[in-house]
């Protein structure tokens, strides 16, 4: 392709599509180095991956690290897990924001690089995805209605803690009304007067067929939400009174897990000798 050509080609795809500022999809990965390798893939995904496999792409236009340390990840739940096994497994976790309506586009970029980075030697591979899935929007619900920042501005604000919580309903049919009792009766009260300034509902979607072979297929894309409470407390300061007992009736599904986690500090290996 000539330099001419490629110029032409960006141009025209500034020019059309959605462009937006909402988090209309998201990636959502908590990865679990092997043990040994806990610096290495910290260095790796910081120094490199990070950018390269994440920010550099289309559409992507915010992302942030969190870790589990030691004691956070002792505060997971249920013990039976049916996304860690054990529940402890998971110590980072990345969240990024994808501009709404450009999932597809994203995709086909982020399958080509990172074929090229394996390609390159520029992926590490002594890790374990645990939970790793692209998913779409479905609701935001603020503590504080208009006032603070939205859910666009989550990734960037200064955040202290989130929560990562999966929840499972009986059927497709059954997680539209699962969502529907989340987004406008649960959430709301959960909220009030809680350290949480918002949470964010996602559900996921399937990976293309061509994804990486050392990244599974997403499971329960039919019944499962997924959803991340940004803390302006340290999630240990807050747990026992907030989230300890973070759950759904059964009634409306089953909690699959209930995750703290802190935020990373960009650049450094601070929390990297805790996790075990």
């Amino acid at each position: 392709m000539s330099e001419e050509t490629r110029d032409d080609l960006y141009a025209g795809l500034a020019a059309v599509g959605p462009y937006g500022v909402r988090p209309g999809h998201a990636l959502i990965t908590m990865v679990e180095p092997h043990p040994g390798h806990e610096y290495a893939y910290n260095r790796w995904y910081e120094d490199d991956h990070y950018y390269a496999g994440a920010m550099a792409m289309p559409w992507m236009y915010a992302g942030r690290r969190w870790v589990a340390t030691r004691d956070l990840q002792l505060l997971r739940r249920p013990e039976k897990s049916a996304i860690a096994q054990p529940v402890t497994a998971g110590c980072y976790l990345s969240t990024y924001w994808i501009t709404e309506g450009r999932h597809a586009d994203h995709m086909q970029w982020t399958v080509a690089i990172n074929k090229r980075l394996n390609r390159d030697a520029r992926v590490h591979h002594a890790r374990t995805h645990v939970f790793t899935a692209f998913q779409d929007h479905e609701a935001t619900v603020y503590r504080d209605g208009a006032a603070g920042p939205r859910d666009f501005h989550a990734l960037d604000h200064p955040y202290e803690g989130l929560v990562l919580q999966v929840v499972d309903a009986e059927s497709p049919q059954r997680r539209a009304a699962l969502l529907e009792w989340l987004r406008d009766r649960h959430l709301p009260g959960r909220l009030r007067n809680s350290p949480a300034a918002l949470v964010t509902v996602f559900r996921p979607v399937p990976l293309p067929g061509e994804r990486m072979t050392y990244v599974k297929q997403v499971e329960g894309v039919d019944t499962r939400l997924t959803l991340l409470w940004f803390l302006e407390t340290d999630p240990r300061d807050c747990w026992a009174e907030h989230f300890e007992d973070l759950d759904v009736p059964e009634e409306r599904g089953r909690t699959e897990l209930v995750a703290p986690f802190i935020p990373t500090v960009p650049g450094t290996d601070r929390y990297v000798d805790m996790l075990r």
